[in-house]
């Protein structure tokens, strides 16, 4: 090989490695974290590698442990520095905000292990859905309603399946991201759609046909992933809370919203409660007086919810 071949040959080496590495930095360009990380001496933070987005504040002697349903993560910057405006003597807090019937386990079991990270925290306070806070009713000395949330359809910008209506996820050219209804609650609420849209049918076609053939894929953590999901084009459409859709619109990330008609739409009631055992009752208490603060329901009207 001559000196022109070898010259002509580093250049178009050194040019797939260039697209590689720029493709490669774009592999990542929407994941989580959303929110603001605290300040810390280093922040070690790698998309797609090391990356924990469900965990919130101090871990290491918190003053107050707060589990929230996974669907209020983009609430927690505001939320946190609201309650701690009013409340300064608070200054650790450790909130998780993973799926509740994940969190319900922990609360069963006293422990949770994710990647090499042991957590055995036990939280004064506990936040999901009107089900999952009835089914859980022994562990509260009090609750309270604090939001509404109701369901929307999230495309990528553009919508170019051209989806109008919840049917249309039925389509075999249409990929859609669904809350596993293992442990979501919103997935059983989207299913609960389904029924009264197209009854026993449509249920089974999104639910069975299309998972069994890879068309519809049911989430691995929680609803988090299917923003992402419409974000890297691995889906056409995504069942979310309409909230959901608020956060990537006020994030400028390139998601738009099909409606659902109020006629075949859900309500869902979101409930807080002290624990009966809670380590730090006074904090408890606090935390749950301020949900029902203004304060607090101006957070939750930014990013989409109603409140009482």
């Amino acid at each position: 090989m001559n000196r022109k071949s070898r010259y002509i040959k580093r250049i178009l080496i050194g040019f797939v490695v260039l697209v590689m590495n720029q493709a490669n930095a774009q592999d990542h360009k929407f994941d989580p974290p959303w929110n603001t990380p605290p300040e810390a001496a280093v922040n070690f933070t790698v998309p797609g590698i090391d990356n924990v987005p469900d965990l919130f504040g101090d871990i290491v002697d918190p003053q107050l442990v707060v589990f929230f349903a996974g669907n209020q993560f983009m609430c927690m910057d505001d939320l946190l520095a609201a309650f701690k405006k009013k409340h300064p003597q608070y200054l650790r807090i450790f909130v998780e905000t993973l799926p509740p019937g994940i969190l319900a386990k922990q609360i069963e079991g006293g422990s949770i292990t994710i990647g090499n990270m042991r957590i055995d925290h036990k939280p004064d306070v506990y936040a999901a859905g009107k089900g999952r806070m009835e089914e859980m009713a022994n562990h509260f000395s009090r609750t309270e309603i604090y939001a509404y949330n109701k369901l929307s359809i999230m495309v990528p910008k553009g919508n170019p399946k051209g989806i109008k209506q919840i049917a249309d996820l039925a389509k075999k050219d249409v990929k859609v991201a669904m809350p596993n209804p293992a442990w979501e609650g919103i997935g059983r609420q989207i299913v609960s759609v389904y029924n009264k849209i197209g009854g026993k049918e449509l249920e089974k076609t999104i639910m069975e046909t299309k998972v069994n053939d890879g068309s519809t894929y049911l989430t691995k953590i929680h609803h988090r992933e299917s923003p992402m999901r419409i974000l890297y084009r691995q889906a056409d459409a995504a069942p979310v809370w309409t909230s959901e859709v608020v956060y990537q619109k006020l994030l400028q990330h390139p998601v738009e919203e099909v409606v659902i008609p109020a006629e075949t739409n859900i309500k869902a009631t979101y409930i807080i409660g002290e624990m009966k055992n809670a380590p730090r009752a006074q904090a408890a208490k606090d935390f749950v007086d301020f949900m029902k603060s203004d304060e607090a329901k101006a957070v939750y009207h930014k990013y989409g919810f109603e409140t009482p």
